[in-house]
């Protein structure tokens, strides 16, 4: 389950590589350690049909009876709890430059994964939703995202051997994500290559290797 990711490239990167056309994230400074229940950056088509970089709080309500803790992770698409959130109005992507799991067995160490040691922007594949109840103790509507899940690659497995999140770095991907039917898009819920990632550093909760 990945808890913990950064984002250390420029917002101008993110906007021209996911061809946003209009950016209501502020002056976003660099995020080295972004964790659950905290703001961060996505990518969605809004209602009037324009591509949008905004900022979502992470975390999805949890299934009832589960509890109440947010759920940053998504793996089990056939509920039907997850279902409405799957349509192409509901889906986003999020931009990530690494992520980090910690170690399954004692003692946890973090360790981050990346493209490469220069940190190159790739994309989760993120939904979103409004939510009314309260969070960081604002009781309001709130909109909220998580990203998808699928089995560990042989690089993620020695560490973290559950799961991994859902990684999109081509062009095509991310449209077929953001657009595409719902078989289609969730066809991309796969390990990525074992050679796409490498461990790009260790015993840290932030990566603030900046671009």
């Amino acid at each position: 389950m990945c808890n913990l990711y950064s984002l250390t490239r420029s917002q101008d990167e993110i906007g021209r590589l996911a061809n946003v056309m209009r950016d209501l994230a502020g002056n976003l400074a660099p995020l080295p350690g972004i964790y659950p229940d905290t703001l961060a950056p996505i990518v969605r088509t809004a209602a009037d049909g324009v591509r949008e970089l905004a900022m979502l709080r992470w975390g999805f309500p949890p299934p009832p009876s589960v509890g109440t803790r947010p759920v940053t992770n998504v793996r089990n698409l056939k509920s039907s709890f997850w279902r409405p959130w799957l349509k192409p109005e509901q889906r986003c992507l999020v931009p990530v430059t690494s992520f980090c799991e910690w170690t399954d067995s004692r003692p946890k160490v973090t360790h981050w994964f990346a493209l490469s040691d220069e940190r190159p922007l790739f994309w989760f594949a993120g939904i979103w939703r409004p939510w009314t109840g309260e969070r960081k103790g604002e009781e309001r509507e709130h909109q909220l995202f998580a990203f998808l899940t699928t089995a560990a690659n042989d690089t993620v497995r020695p560490i973290h051997a559950k799961a991994m999140p859902v990684i999109l770095t081509s062009e095509a991907e991310c449209e077929t994500w953001l657009t595409g039917a719902v078989e289609d898009a969730l066809a991309l819920q796969l390990p990525a290559p074992d050679d796409l990632l490498r461990i790009v550093a260790t015993g840290s909760r932030t990566d603030a290797v900046a671009a």
